[in-house]
């Protein structure tokens, strides 16, 4: 199993403009409709042991955040033609087996991983109402083997800053999981 990290985006980096198919719906998601909330983008997919290991939780975790104000939306951007357990319909059902009620885009072109200097699954973005890149780096320690509890403490930590509008957290640490499979 790699263990490739996050590329640790500059902050304040704004949110590219993108659009992709949103597999849960079937249309085609923009970020224009993101409007001026605050927006968590989670690079995900179907067969990484890392997003397996966080999944259930980080679903929950959404539900809260999407509840105090933060849009989610998941891009699943590997390269399905060698890696098929990511294709679209294996990310409608992994949607719907976890309780995804946020947008599940399938970013087939990998245009929106590479906009966004993504690096590996799971990778999180954390962009404040003005889309600046507020906070970016892992939803907390826990990785597959290493016994520790999934609980998304950094990623909610910086949710709260957000929201009370303080600053970044000062530490952000590198979110660590399966690198993209490019193209």
């Amino acid at each position: 199993m790699a263990r490739t990290p996050s590329n640790m985006t500059p902050l304040s980096t704004p949110l590219p403009e993108f659009s992709a198919l949103d597999v849960r719906s079937g249309e085609l998601f923009t970020s224009s409709s993101l409007g001026g909330s605050p927006v968590l983008v989670a690079f995900i997919c179907c067969h990484c042991p890392f997003v397996v290991h966080i999944e259930s939780e980080f679903s929950q975790l959404c539900t809260v955040m999407q509840a105090r104000g933060v849009r989610v939306v998941g891009i699943q951007s590997n390269d399905v033609e060698n890696y098929p357990a990511d294709k679209p319909e294996k990310m409608i059902e992994q949607a719907s087996t976890h309780g995804f009620d946020f947008p599940y885009l399938h970013d087939d072109s990998q245009s929106i991983a590479k906009s966004m200097n993504a690096a590996c699954t799971p990778d999180f973005f954390l962009y404040d109402s003005d889309h600046k890149l507020f906070y970016r780096g892992q939803m907390d320690s826990s990785r597959p083997g290493n016994e520790l509890p999934v609980t998304g403490v950094d990623l909610i930590s910086a949710a709260d800053a957000l929201l009370a509008g303080d600053k970044p957290p000062l530490e952000q640490n590198p979110s660590i999981g399966c690198n993209i499979k490019w193209k």
